[in-house]
């Protein structure tokens, strides 16, 4: 509740009203103590004042029993002897329910919550799927050649289908991104179906939570509780963890600045806030610092809430302005150790010993230091925490049921559409290089075919011209040989005749030889004598050379 214009928290022994001043809430702060110690009646008080103040609160309900807010609280003995001791009577107090909204990731619970794998981004993603340096590089890549390429990533189905094409064509982009590896790969698909398997396939898509729904008021003013269904989250701590930070991111990256303001525009509840820091590496402890130091300058407060501040790191530490430290047990060296330590976060209090008095706090008892409009933290003070105005407890289901559907923001986010993201690109980018390789293949069976009818053509074409050389050769060997045959038909007919000629001018010349002789005979027997004789064979020699 609001009191002398402040938050007013507790009660000291003594009866003073201790409170956070509004213009110093967005400085952040934390609510811590072991189990049983009264955290979560406290958180409800901050977050009752938070919204009468007309701040709207964002919490996650880790137990169930935040949910009872939509409901007025129920009188009881216990709740009359609180309001006697913190002399509530004539302040306004009175039981009331508060405007709650009820969201929840797998949609059960609550109104259906969703962002997209875009906007979640590779490096909180990459927690929420455990991977490791070199699997959380490939899935940077992913992101970087999807930006590059205007490929939306909705869904988990999206980032499949860019890591099954990354994977595919992993030679193409060797160049400009390094090497992708197809185990590492492999790895992250089967870390996306286990995140599937755990309701990652209902978170992840659209319509996404628009930051600015969680910024209402009520009609009387009052700012809306938003209350996150983690019963089931908390299950999976990676998940839970790694949701509310990204939503603390989006805050900051899309509120604009507005430097110091009167009153928080919004108040950030992070319970189990350990889980936000296991085993995170020192990228995202990096961001958590950043986010955590600047978003006040944004107008958001943020509260974490776990059992010791030892579970929070030095760094984000020294950002929380305003503590509230419920009990802490220390049976063994190191809970003794972490309680030292949390008392000396305290600014000292000469009216006690921070340190047993935080051992020794009752159930609904806390020390606590809130910071004075100078921004300075006051002195320790111990305090009983106020009673909530609203239920504790759960509600109904059929009472749940009836604010989430009465909602406005219910038929918002209630059905799911995929867009024309990754997925579909990619799908249709496939289908077109399969057409294509079928295309391809086609014309090379084709252009093989051809080349086969073509090569036998040539064949065939060889062996005609062969045959033709091969009939040309024997046809020029047959004249040849004809040739040859008729050479030597003339050569004999030649000879033939030649002889026939020698024989005729044999015959010839014996005829007239005998002719010669005989008409010198006649001659020389004409004459007579020796001269006749001698005249004879003159007349003969002479008629032999003509």
């Amino acid at each position: 509740m609001l009191k002398d214009g402040k938050i007013y928290a507790g009660r000291t022994a003594d009866g003073r009203e201790i409170g956070i001043l509004p213009s110093m809430a967005n400085r952040h702060g934390f609510i811590a103590g072991a189990t049983g110690t009264g955290k979560t009646v406290t958180l409800k008080v901050l977050a009752e004042s938070f919204s009468d103040l007309g701040v709207p609160v964002f919490l996650a309900d880790v137990k169930g029993d935040l949910a009872g807010m939509l409901e007025p609280g129920v009188d009881s003995e216990s709740m009359q002897k609180r309001i006697v001791k913190f002399q509530l009577a004539d302040t306004g107090f009175h039981y009331q329910a508060y405007p709650t909204e009820y969201f929840d990731i797998y949609g059960q619970n609550g109104i259906q919550l969703r962002t997209t794998i875009s906007d979640m981004g590779p490096v909180l993603l990459s927690r929420i799927l455990g991977l490791n340096d070199i699997q959380s590089q490939i899935l940077s890549i992913a992101f970087k050649i999807a930006d590059d390429n205007q490929l939306l990533l909705i869904d988990t189905k999206d980032l499949k289908a860019m890591l099954n094409w990354l994977d595919d064509h992993k030679a193409d982009y060797k160049q400009d991104y390094g090497n992708i590896s197809g185990s590492s790969v492999a790895a992250i698909t089967r870390a996306i179906i286990t995140l599937e398997m755990n309701g990652g396939d209902i978170f992840f898509g659209e319509p996404a939570l628009k930051i600015q729904d969680l910024f209402q008021r009520s009609s009387d003013g009052r700012g809306v509780i938003n209350i996150l269904d983690s019963e089931s989250l908390i299950n999976n701590p990676s998940l839970y963890s790694t949701f509310l930070l990204w939503l603390l991111s989006e805050l900051f990256e899309q509120l604009p600045e507005v430097g110091d303001m009167e009153k928080p525009k919004m108040v950030f509840f992070f319970d189990e806030a350990h889980l936000l820091f296991d085993d995170a590496p020192k990228e995202l402890l990096q961001k958590i610092t950043q986010v955590v130091r600047l978003i006040r300058s944004k107008g958001i407060g943020v509260y974490f809430v776990t059992q010791n501040p030892g579970d929070i790191p030095d760094d984000v530490l020294s950002q929380l302005g305003n503590k509230i430290e419920h009990g802490l047990r220390a049976y063994s060296p190191n809970e003794q150790k972490n309680v030292k330590a949390a008392a000396y976060s305290f600014r000292p209090n000469p009216a006690f010993d921070t340190f047993d008095t935080i051992l020794n706090l009752a159930t609904a008892e806390a020390v606590v230091s809130f910071l004075d409009e100078n921004g300075t933290p006051q002195e320790a003070e111990k305090v009983s925490i106020l009673p909530p105005q609203s239920k504790m407890g759960a509600i109904s289901d059929d009472d749940r049921q009836k604010a989430i559907k009465g909602s406005l923001l219910y038929t918002k986010y209630a059905n799911a559409y995929d867009p024309d993201s990754a997925y579909e690109v990619l799908e249709r980018r496939s289908a077109s290089e399969a057409a294509d390789a079928e295309q391809a293949a086609k014309e090379a069976e084709l252009a093989k075919q051809q080349a086969k009818l073509e090569a036998e053509k040539a064949k065939q074409e060889a062996a005609e011209k062969k045959q033709r050389e091969k009939e040309l050769a024997a046809a020029e060997k047959q004249r040849q040989r004809e040739e040859a045959r008729r050479a030597k038909e003339e050569e004999a007919a030649a000879r033939a005749w030649e002889r026939e000629q020698a024989e005729r001018e044999e015959r010839e010349a014996r005829a007239r030889e005998r002719a010669a002789k005989d008409l010198a005979g006649s001659f020389g027997r004409a004459l007579g004598g020796n001269t006749g004789a001698r005249l004879a064979r003159g007349l003969m020699s002479t008629l032999l050379r003509y």
